[in-house]
């Protein structure tokens, strides 16, 4: 048995903070899903036309669901242009360089952050060792080889990230995600996120939850192991 588990310290920071979790079991991600369901792909490509409704204002961190982000990663240590998944999402959008297809669990969750604006991932959850915890790195020097990396950028002092017992799953929050652990066509057994730090967010955290649900049922064939709204006074569930 392992446990995700927002600590204190994470609580420490962000009191008011949701994390939507979804544990999805027996997936088939594989190249072929795409063949069955064209329309994981026109989903995506519908939520980047869609997504252009979030960012109204010039530049892009002036729009209220960046904002949010930009605020809350000044509350721990982190490097000079990390920024949020969702910021990262947006800023192509807002440049036309719309995001493409990977593999259909994260087109799935792509084209849910993209709808409501709220950063959405996902991990493998048989790579993790032990427990997952969203925490302060206090000493830092987790082990994190990034995706497209090839070398080891271990975590700050003081830097908020899901860390295992082998080291990093994703730094900075919500910034990046590692190889160690990323979805793949092989992968089976997925553990899926969705962040919020803005209360007034609340429906939109339940109705990814939903969607990500739904589509994954429908186009993955995968069954729903865990599903749970995380919060300060309900910070853990068991994950495999």
């Amino acid at each position: 048995m392992a446990k995700f588990v927002a600590e204190k310290s994470f609580w420490e920071l962000f009191p008011d903070a949701e994390i939507g979790v979804l544990v999805l079991n027996n997936i088939d991600n594989s190249e072929a899903v795409y063949a069955a369901h064209e329309s994981i792909k026109d989903e995506l490509a519908a939520a980047n036309e869609a997504a252009v409704k979030w960012i109204p204002a010039t530049p892009l961190s002036k729009n209220p669901v960046v904002a949010v982000w930009r605020d809350a990663f000044q509350k721990f240590k982190k490097k000079k242009g990390n920024r949020a998944s969702i910021e990262a999402l947006l800023a192509r959008v807002d440049k036309g360089n719309y995001v493409g297809g990977i593999n259909p669990l994260v087109d799935i969750y792509n084209a849910a952050s993209l709808t409501y604006a709220l950063p959405v991932g996902g991990e493998n959850v048989d790579s993790f060792v032990g427990d997952l915890r969203l925490t302060i790195s206090e000493e830092g020097g987790d082990a994190f080889l990034a995706l497209g990396d090839e070398e080891n950028n271990p975590t700050l002092p003081g830097e908020l990230c899901y860390l295992d017992d082998e080291g990093a799953v994703c730094r900075c929050w919500n910034w990046r995600d590692g190889q160690r652990t990323m979805l793949t066509e092989e992968t089976k057994n997925a553990f899926m996120i969705i962040e919020s730090v803005d209360p007034e967010r609340h429906e939109d955290v339940l109705a990814i939850m939903d969607r990500i649900e739904e589509k994954a049922k429908e186009y993955l064939g995968a069954e729903i192991f865990a599903k749970t709204l995380i919060t300060k006074d309900n910070p853990e569930v068991v994950i495999k």
